[in-house]
This record gives C-alpha cells, sequence and structure tokens, in this order.
C-alpha cells in the first residue's frame, strides 16, 4: 500500500491517523483532501510529459475498499464514487485505474490512447499508470499493458517473475523478484539503465527518470536531473519513495520526509520529522 504518493506538483502522504497530508500546486483542487479519513493508499495523477499544465487529481482507498478522488476531472478521472472491492489504486495523467478484490481492473479518464482498455485483465495484483500506457501486475509474476506505444514502454509481454511495475512518461520498470530491475521505452535520459541496480525493494517512474529503494534503505536514480531529482545518493534509513514528474520523495524510518527536486510549488516542503509514522 502506497502511504507515499508525488504528482505532477503536489506530494500526498497518509499521518499516522490515516488522514492526508498534501502539498504543492492546488489549481485544479488536487489538495483538497484534509478531510479524508480511514485512508489506507494514496495516488497522485501526473502529467509526465513536456506540456505539463500542473493540471491534476488524487485518489485515495479507503478501510472499507471505496475511493475518493479530488482535482482535474476534465475526462472523468475522478468519478470514482461507484467503485467498491478496490485492493489497490493507480493515478495517471486523465485516468484512474482500480484493481478489484477479483484480480478484475476498473478505469474511468480519457479513453483516446487505449490506455483504460482493462476491461478483459484477469488475475491483476497491482497497476501503474503513466501518461498513455497502463502496466498491469498478474498474480504469476508476469506483466499486461494498454495504451500508447510509440516508445516502445508497452513491450512487457515477456517479462516474468515481477513482483513490482511502474510506469513513467513512455517507459516502463519492473523489478524481479531476485531484486534486480528491467525496463523498456524511451531511454533518451537514460532512464531505462538501471542493469546494475541489485538489492532493489520497491522502483518508482517518475517523468523522465526512475528512482529505486535498496533493502540497506538507500535509494538509486538515473535519468533526467535537471532539476536535481536525481540526488538522493545522501538518502538513509528510507522505507517508502515516491517520484512526481520533476520531483522525488522518500520516507525515513522516523517519519521524516525527504525530496528533491523541483520546488517551485512547494512540492517538496513538508512538515517536520516525526509527523507521518
Amino acid at each position: 500500500m502506497n502511504k507515499l504518493a508525488a504528482g505532477c506538483r503536489h506530494t500526498v502522504v497518509i499521518q499516522p491517523d490515516d488522514t492526508v497530508y498534501a502539498v504543492g500546486d492546488n489549481k485544479m483542487g488536487q489538495c483538497n483532501t484534509a478531510s479524508w479519513q480511514h485512508i489506507i493508499e494514496v495516488a497522485a495523477g501526473n502529467v509526465h510529459s513536456a506540456h505539463n499544465t500542473g493540471n491534476a487529481h488524487t485518489l485515495a482507498l479507503k478501510a472499507d475498499r471505496t475511493v475518493l478522488a479530488t482535482g482535474w476531472n476534465t475526462n472523468g478521472q475522478c468519478d470514482v464514487t461507484a467503485w467498491h472491492d478496490i485492493i489497490t489504486i493507480a493515478a495517471g495523467w486523465r485516468r484512474s485505474i482500480g484493481v478489484k478484490a477479483d484480480g478484475t481492473v476498473v478505469a474511468v479518464g480519457r479513453m483516446n490512447e487505449g490506455a483504460c482498455d482493462v476491461a478483459d485483465w484477469r488475475d491483476i495484483t497491482a497497476v501503474s499508470a503513466g501518461d498513455w500506457h497502463t502496466l498491469g501486475l498478474q498474480r504469476n509474476g508476469q506483466v499486461v499493458a494498454v495504451g500508447n506505444n510509440e516508445r516502445g514502454q508497452c513491450h512487457v509481454a515477456e517479462w516474468t517473475t515481477i513482483s513490482m511495475i511502474a510506469a513513467g512518461y513512455v517507459h516502463s520498470l519492473g523489478l524481479l523478484e531476485n531484486g534486480t530491475v528491467i525496463a523498456t521505452g524511451s531511454n533518451k535520459n537514460g532512464q531505462c539503465d538501471v542493469t546494475a541496480w541489485r538489492d532493489i525493494t520497491a522502483i518508482e517512474a517518475g517523468s523522465k527518470h526512475s528512482v529505486a529503494l535498496k533493502l540497506d534503505g538507500t535509494v538509486v536514480a538515473v535519468g533526467d536531473n535537471q532539476y536535481g531529482q536525481c540526488n538522493v545518493e545522501k538518502w538513509s534509513n528510507i522505507i517508502a519513495i515516491a517520484a512526481g514528474s520533476r520531483h522525488t520523495v522518500g520516507m525515513q524510518a522516523n517519519g521524516k520526509i525527504v525530496a528533491v527536486g523541483d520546488n517551485r510549488y512547494n512540492q517538496c516542503t513538508l512538515k517536520e520529522a516525526g509527523t507521518y509514522v
């Protein structure tokens, strides 16, 4: 369950009392989460690509397995009130994805690129949403993908023994059971240069960068570093990570939130240590 999420220009975190704290750009109301309660997972919609406008939305999975949404709703990506029996969620550009307890998947939002064409998916345990493509992790460790495949970001049919997935703007990551990572799609900024990574326990895909949490609590990152979003080499004791369009966030074991990258909307400015765990 993701207790930490990074969107285009905002950051979202679940607090110890199961409420949600959000900071950053609130142009579309994506940070209007103060009234939310009994939350067990959060997801932040992203605008990964160069047409970054700040339009984004936020999702939250409640303990009763229903979903809340706030923010940009141009394509109906916040129309999730009818969802039930949801076990995990993902938020992409103009769409929301939910995995049901029976392994089927529901989606609302932008239909143009086919990234919401998940109705026939079965045995899904996790999903991840990029700009124009969606990844699904099957119970058997294989991966399925729908949506735009212009850069090969959906070339995942041969992936096996995968334990976690992450979809960026036009690249995809897969964490293997042995702690290594594979990638496909655009590598223009080196975001797919992950073959040397070892002992990885979690992965996140930003717009044009990739981030991974290691077994020893340190973090590695590759790809676009224009805003310093890959400057994570000094981080330690990290238990959770999140990658936004141009910023990266980590939660330490003591509850402190660390963040690097674009902070023009204060998306990297969070409350002090001890607040979140």
